[in-house]
């Protein structure tokens, strides 16, 4: 989606709005400031005919002191207005990334699964941080050379409108080239900034699966990746580089016609009378102290556009609407009994189904099993349950309610998942296991410990409970970061326990513990399990056998296994070497 200008600015504004005492108190002090410079230029033609020419000595002693007073003034001014209008610019930036984490985290997973995660850090660090960067310069130098250029305009002309008329015959001129550069400024931010977040996603996958690269030796492979990323984000920043270097030459020459025109005329007006040369003087110093304020404002506009390139793609983010919402009249769960029910569910990810007619019925407490091979829609299954996704046919009921009635927190509030994806996060044992309740006191995240099979080895580390365990819980083998997982899951409590290939990472003895602590955590749950390894999920109470999307078997163990069908191909293909 691209923005026009006048929308991004009327968003940064409403960013703004709650800290305009801050901007108006900055502005003040501009006028403090730029009132300072064009005292300075003012005061030239007294100083030239007063104090040089007719050497009045009474106006001499009074140059210190106005010196001094006016730099005081200058400076007390400007340290009021940078201060104050770069902490509302921080302020700002903060509330704008406040807002788009939030939103980010509001997004379904089916934004996730067409985004890269480097993608979205990037907007949430690289193009945020280029709108911190430049903010505060523009608002900082764009009303400083804009209160002092407006001043130092109305001395030119009052010093002599013929005069500045000639020196003002360039501005419009300047007008052109800088809008030319200020637009190629701006597209090749924005796909600089596309480049970056490229950058970041290497950097990102390269220090996730830091493992695998080492384990393959294909470091210098994942090193000329990024190289070639890198070399690409120069490609565009050399560009906008090179129109930001080009500005300031421009106006530099094309002032330069006004200054020469404005000297020849001007020595002539001197000789013929018609000026002294203090009005001379006080007219140079007013121009060429009035083009310092327009390289820095063709500057100041340079740097406004690279903060629209970056926006854009701030804003982009922020618009992706979530692709699961709660109804307008959606209502609270209560705890379910735990009844769940699929009926003629369809689903796709993108043009590709997955599930087709997918009907059935799971009581309460009741322990149902999903095999098949991959690719069959299991994992699928599991994410429209806990409404990852939204089926495009057909309705999820629980306890008889459409999920889709029932708002989100109060639904995923009743279920409980455990993952093939073991994650946990930097912080200690006991802040994992409590994640899901928060609330949750210590001996309760203790006692779920104990029925995950996890105390007896969380108490010999270091600090125990306390124990930080690294990024994604490296300090841990794959059987305890998922008797963690258990623990955290049974502390919630939930009447509904999906469980995802929980157990086929792991090798058979952390299996087995792993088992132990999943039959403790099922009790009284209504269950849905997913699994490869059929001899995990012999005991369920109904086995579903899945293949392309459809549900070619149902049944329990022994029924099954009494047939001809894919479940017995399946059993006899995992167990024939066994024999």
């Amino acid at each position: 989606m691209r923005y026009t200008p006048r929308q991004l600015y009327r968003r940064l504004y409403y960013y703004s709005k709650p800290y305009l005492f801050r901007v108006l108190l900055a502005m003040a002090a501009s006028f403090l400031v730029s009132g300072a410079d064009v005292a300075t230029a003012k005061l030239v033609k007294p100083f030239v005919d007063d104090v040089l020419i007719a050497t009045k000595g009474g106006l001499l002693n009074l140059v210190p002191v106005i010196v001094v007073g006016l730099a005081v003034c200058k400076g007390a001014g400007r340290y009021i207005q940078e201060y104050f209008i770069k902490t509302a610019g921080q302020l700002v930036v903060q509330d704008i990334r406040n807002d788009l984490y939030g939103h980010s985290m509001k997004l379904s997973m089916g934004y996730f699964s067409r985004s890269s995660t480097g993608n979205v850090m990037s907007r949430i660090l690289n193009d945020v941080g280029a709108l911190e960067r430049s903010a505060a310069d523009v608002v900082v130098e764009g009303l400083r050379e804009g209160f002092t250029l407006v001043g130092l305009t109305v001395v030119a002309f009052h010093s002599d409108w013929r005069l500045a008329s000639i020196a003002f015959v360039v501005m419009p001129i300047a007008v052109v080239p800088a809008s030319i550069i200020g637009r190629r400024i701006k597209d090749n931010t924005r796909r600089g900034q596309g480049i970056l977040g490229n950058l970041t996603r290497v950097l990102q996958e390269s220090l996730a699966g830091i493992k695998v690269i080492k384990a393959f030796g294909t470091e210098e492979r994942e090193c000329q990746r990024f190289k070639t990323e890198n070399k690409r984000f120069y490609f565009f920043t050399r560009k906008v580089l090179k129109y930001d270097s080009a500005a300031t030459p421009v106006v530099e020459i094309l002032a330069s016609f006004g200054i020469g025109a404005v000297l020849w005329y001007g020595i002539h007006r001197v000789s013929e009378g018609a000026i002294t040369q203090g009005d001379l003087s006080a007219f140079l110093a007013a121009m060429l102290m009035m083009y310092t304020p327009m390289k820095r404002l063709t500057k100041v506009s340079n740097t406004i556009q690279r903060s629209l390139g970056a926006a854009e793609r701030v804003f982009e983010l922020m618009d992706e609407p979530p692709d699961i919402v709660d109804a307008p009249d959606a209502i609270q769960a209560t705890r379910p009994a735990g009844h769940i029910a699929f009926s003629r569910v369809g689903f796709s990810y993108g043009d590709e189904p997955v599930l087709h007619n997918f009907d059935i019925s799971i009581r309460a407490g009741e322990v149902v099993a999903l095999v098949g091979p991959s690719g069959s829609g299991k994992s699928t299954i599991i994410g429209l349950l806990n409404r990852f996704y939204d089926p495009q046919q057909g309705s999820i009921f629980i306890d008889g309610q459409d999920l889709r009635d029932l708002t989100q927190e109060s639904l995923k509030q009743w279920i409980a998942l455990v993952d093939q994806e073991t994650f946990l996060f930097n912080d200690t044992v006991r802040n994992n296991i409590r994640y899901g309740r928060p609330e949750a006191s210590d001996a309760e995240v203790e006692e779920a410990a104990r029925q995950a099979f996890a105390d007896e080895f969380v108490r010999i580390m270091p600090e125990g409970y306390d124990t930080v365990i690294g990024d994604r819980g490296v300090r841990l083998s794959g059987g305890q970061r998922q008797r963690i997982c258990i623990a955290r899951a049974i502390l919630r409590d939930a009447p509904i326990l999906l469980l995802d290939e929980a157990t086929s990472a792991l090798d058979t003895e952390s299996e087995a513990m792993v088992q132990k602590a999943l039959a403790n955590l099922m009790q009284n749950r209504t269950t849905i399990v997913v699994a490869h390894r059929l001899s995990t999920v012999m005991h369920a109470d109904k086995i579903v056998v899945l293949e392309d999307g459809r549900i070619r078997e149902i049944g329990c163990h022994q029924e099954l296994l009494s047939g001809d069908g894919l479940y017995r191909r399946l059993y006899d293909m995992q167990f024939a070497n066994r024999d």
